[in-house]
């Protein structure tokens, strides 16, 4: 499993995975789509990630922001021959 943006969330992340594939493998593979069950770990995971990010100076909207296909898309510069 990888490790949430924050060490202080890693925990609560490892719980919400562990929990998400249970319900994954034991309930949506068999046609229950309800994932009511993990829904307490999840707000808490995102809670955390939010705080995470906001005490690192990350702003959401700059995630959400689509660049490819744009000016400001990171390209590798081409190789020199």
């Amino acid at each position: 499993m990888m490790n949430s943006i924050g060490k202080s969330c890693n925990d609560i992340k490892h719980e919400y995975d562990e929990c998400f594939q249970m319900w994954f493998r034991d309930k949506f593979l068999k046609g229950k789509m309800n994932d009511d069950v993990c829904e307490p770990l999840f707000k808490m995971y995102q809670q955390c990630v939010q705080k995470s990010m906001k005490d690192n100076h990350i702003e959401l909207k700059e995630v959400d922001l689509n660049y490819l296909g744009t000016d400001k898309e990171c390209k590798v510069p081409p190789k020199k021959s």
